[in-house]
């Protein structure tokens, strides 16, 4: 690899990875202000959206500077189609983290009440999803970005767990429509953080090694 590319694509890494440091922040705050009802955790996570899309336009320019520049073929071009892709994942995840301390924001206006449904442990299996996606990409490690694999289904599992039991609530008292609405809506958002999170595993795998797995990967899971 000549020196020049070297040394923008080693600066890009840098860039991917400050991007995927903030929006993992980002999740995590969101999570603790469902789970705390915290309106100050849901405020930080809004005000560092603008941020997040900042450095999500930054990321995708140096991405295409470096194609105009330097016409990289081979691992460096997968590196780069790569990175876009992961980038853009990450700029949508961080919009799902504002979305649930919006509605964290809500749930600060509704009368507190039991939901009866542990979402701790649907946000923690969500962050650790999250987490072990970047951390394949922050260290390239392919057997870790096939494990997120196999964890998205768990996520879909519990997410409709929630709506059944949200249902039911609702069902028996109507007043608590409203609260149940903000709730569901939190585990949906959730639900597609991990979407997005094995998207992101997708990628560092078609990165490390070429391969395209989309779409084709499920009929595979162990």
């Amino acid at each position: 690899m000549p020196r020049n590319i070297q040394h923008e694509i080693n600066k890009l890494k840098k860039m991917i990875l400050s991007l995927s440091s903030l929006v993992e922040d980002s999740v995590n705050k969101a999570s603790a202000s469902v789970l705390n009802v915290s309106k100050e955790d849901a405020e930080l996570v809004i005000q560092n959206d603008e941020k997040i899309d900042e450095m999500e336009i930054e990321v995708e320019e140096e991405c295409l500077k470096i194609l105009a520049l330097h016409q990289p073929v081979a691992t460096d071009l997968r590196y780069i189609v790569a990175i876009i892709k992961i980038n853009d994942e990450l700029e949508r995840i961080g919009d799902l983290a504002v979305n649930i301390a919006e509605r964290t924001l809500s749930l600060t206006e509704c009368d507190k009440v039991e939901i009866g449904f542990d979402f701790t442990k649907m946000t923690e299996k969500v962050t650790n999803m999250l987490n072990k996606s970047i951390n394949s990409l922050v260290q390239f490690d392919e057997k870790s970005a096939h494990e997120v694999l196999h964890l998205d289904e768990e996520i879909d599992t519990i997410h409709s767990q929630m709506y059944v039991k949200l249902r039911e609530i609702v069902n028996t008292n109507t007043n608590l429509l409203t609260t149940g609405m903000h709730y569901l809506s939190v585990s949906k958002h959730l639900e597609r953080i991990a979407d997005h999170a094995e998207s992101i595993a997708e990628n560092v795998i078609y990165m490390i090694g070429g391969e395209i797995i989309r779409h084709t990967h499920s009929s595979n899971s162990i």
